[in-house]
């Protein structure tokens, strides 16, 4: 994490962005705070004030790009978080205020400093607005209509510069006694970690490209990922075919039986990623997911794909299977093995019988009976009471699924959310690229 922590952050630059972090959450801090007196007041126990999702969304908006991505991710813990703040909060993930036009301009235009200009057409108004980016519309010099991805300026320096003022705050909480068991270095480091991987452009063309391909070699013709440009795309811009007539992830008028393929083909898929390819795309929100004019799905922006090491992904295909099986031992042993922290007076037999009463619970119930979210609730609050950590490899696909869970019981509560998973996890011992050399 060196590279993170040292590069781009000076001391002048962050002092200005510590105080105005710091104003901004200390208005938000009184304003919620008296939210919070007046609830008591009225003899209101249920931490009304503290649930006031809308007042978080603009705080976190008023704070920039990282506290974006923050609550983009806080958005989809419901095992955390109650409904009134998760649902607020998953606003953040469709669309941030643009740059003003000249900036853009600039931007992109320093993008391809010292190379031809590569457009004949270029739309400075974005079709889209992120935390990280934008997107414009432009048609290349030999005539190809095509989507670039532009790097808000300066994006980078403001993100370090949260990135070592949050972690200053994690170590500060670290040494609160009642918090010391707490790994509050190493969360910030998966969670700081997966947002300023974000910012790498030439990672996400490259993710574009392996994800394409793996989802090709599988067969899966009904799913579209945007094709990069590699000779266009650069340290800041991502040039990608342009997707147009797209459709929300939405049931709307669909008849049963095309509700019930649509959510088996995107389990598929997801499970593609996570038991077989190991790379997953761990942002599939309403913002990312769609529809085509052909009624194929269409998934964008890969910026959050995680490449799982290879015990990773075994593991956690091991995890599933055996889930859905009722063994809950070894779904513990998988957990504990797999762990990046284990407390001291971590206590294994007690977290081995409560996972094992988790996963009786759990296994072979269908998707309208098995909430994944409360069960990966359950698993987490487990793992924090006994003082065992996921690594993050083990946890981004986890929240992953939680967030396609909830798109996927608007299509059809009553499919077999683990039964699904079946016919990819025989093949999860050995991807499919060693499959392929061992056929050659």
């Amino acid at each position: 994490m060196k590279a993170f922590t040292g590069r781009l952050v000076r001391l002048p630059g962050l002092a200005l962005r510590a105080g105005r972090v710091g104003a901004i959450v200390f208005w938000y801090g009184m304003v919620i705070g008296v939210s919070v007196v007046r609830a008591r007041l009225r003899g209101e126990r249920d931490g009304r004030g503290l649930r006031d999702g809308d007042r978080w969304v603009r705080m976190l908006t008023h704070l920039g790009p990282s506290y974006i991505k923050i609550g983009q991710l806080l958005s989809t813990r419901r095992d955390l978080l109650p409904d009134d703040v998760t649902t607020p909060l998953a606003r953040l993930t469709d669309a941030s205020s643009p740059p003003r036009l000249r900036r853009i301009e600039r931007a992109t235009r320093r993008a391809y400093a010292g190379r031809p200009w590569p457009f004949l057409e270029f739309d400075r108004t974005p079709v889209a607005c992120g935390s990280i980016a934008t997107v414009h519309e432009a048609v290349t010099l030999d005539g190809r209509r095509v989507a670039v991805k532009v790097r808000r300026p300066g994006i980078e320096k403001v993100m370090r510069r949260d990135f070592a003022l949050t972690a200053g705050a994690m170590g500060a909480m670290g040494a609160v006694p009642k918090l010391r068991k707490m790994p509050f270095k190493l969360m910030h480091a998966q969670v700081g970690g997966a947002i300023l991987r974000q910012l790498d452009f030439t990672a996400e063309a490259a993710s574009l490209v392996a994800l394409r391909d793996n989802l090709a070699a599988a067969g899966f013709e009904n799913v579209r990922i945007p094709a990069p440009l590699p000779e266009l795309c650069t340290a800041d811009t991502v040039v990608m075919e342009f997707v147009g007539d797209l459709k929300r992830f939405e049931p709307g008028d669909l008849d049963q039986a095309t509700r019930s393929a649509v959510v088996r083909a995107v389990l598929a898929a997801i499970y593609e990623m996570l038991f077989v390819d190991g790379l997953v795309h761990c942002d599939l929100h309403p913002g990312n997911l769609y529809f085509d004019r052909d009624a194929n799905l269409v998934m964008l922006d890969a910026g959050f794909v995680i490449k799982l090491p290879d015990p990773v992904r075994r593991s956690f295909a091991d995890f599933f299977i055996n889930m859905a099986m009722g063994d809950g031992w070894m779904c513990a042993q998988i957990v504990i093995e797999s762990a990046s922290h284990i407390a001291d007076d971590c206590d294994l037999e007690g977290f081995r019988a409560g996972l094992v009463d988790l996963v009786a619970g759990a296994s072979g119930a269908k998707s309208g009976e098995f909430d994944l979210a409360m069960f990966a609730g359950r698993l987490f609050d487990l793992q924090r009471r006994f003082g065992l950590f996921p690594a993050p490899e083990f946890a981004f696909p986890l929240l992953s699924l939680l967030v396609i869970e909830g798109m996927i019981k608007g299509f059809d509560a009553d499919v077999d959310f683990q039964a699904e998973a079946v016919p990819v996890l025989r093949r999860r011992n050995t991807p499919r690229d060693a499959v392929s050399a061992g056929e050659r």
